[in-house]
């Protein structure tokens, strides 16, 4: 099996939640298989090695599983990406809609430098909301969206669509 059929096999479906009618796609069984986590990670980085990327967005909290160990991998900093009020130093906001309501996520002021090339990892595409809004983050510092990367891609919902402003290069590895 391929890593997609995989995962694939490894994401279960959870229904009704968050709230009814809802299939929520759960990852994390593939955190209970370290040795699938594992090739995931060296997917990951055979993916990027060569992209000269230099920095790891993870948007909080399930694109940390992944996008800090890449990060560890290419040998680049990681950068969070994270709820309003949880980074304690100087930080850039950015307020965005939900499917379900309104958020904010924030980045420390000094996380990435002008110019840079930041991938933006993150477990779940769906309406691209998130991606979008830390794009809009990651631009705001002055440094440029090098791609975006996502376990599981809900396609139906064509969160891409948001994102094709930023970048071209929208990676997932499971879409339904």
């Amino acid at each position: 099996m391929n890593i997609e059929e995989k995962l694939r096999a490894t994401i279960r479906d959870v229904k009704d939640f968050p709230k009814e009618g809802i299939v929520f796609k759960d990852i994390t069984p593939i955190m209970m298989d370290p040795l699938l986590s594992k090739e995931l990670v060296d997917e990951l980085y055979s993916m990027y090695k060569d992209e000269e990327l230099d920095a790891v967005a993870g948007i909080e909290s399930r694109g940390f599983l992944f996008g800090y160990p890449l990060a560890m991998r290419l040998g680049v900093p990681f950068v969070l990406i994270r709820k309003k009020g949880k980074l304690p130093y100087d930080k850039i906001s950015h307020d965005y809609d939900l499917e379900y309501g309104s958020a904010t996520i924030e980045m420390h002021t000094d996380a990435v430098g002008h110019n840079q090339r930041v991938l933006i990892h993150d477990d779940l595409l769906a309406t691209g909301g998130s991606a979008q809004a830390a794009a809009l983050l990651i631009e705001k510092s002055g440094a440029q969206v090098a791609g975006f990367n996502f376990l599981v891609s809900l396609s139906f919902l064509n969160g891409e669509e948001k994102l094709k402003e930023f970048s071209s290069k929208i990676s997932k590895f499971v879409a339904y």
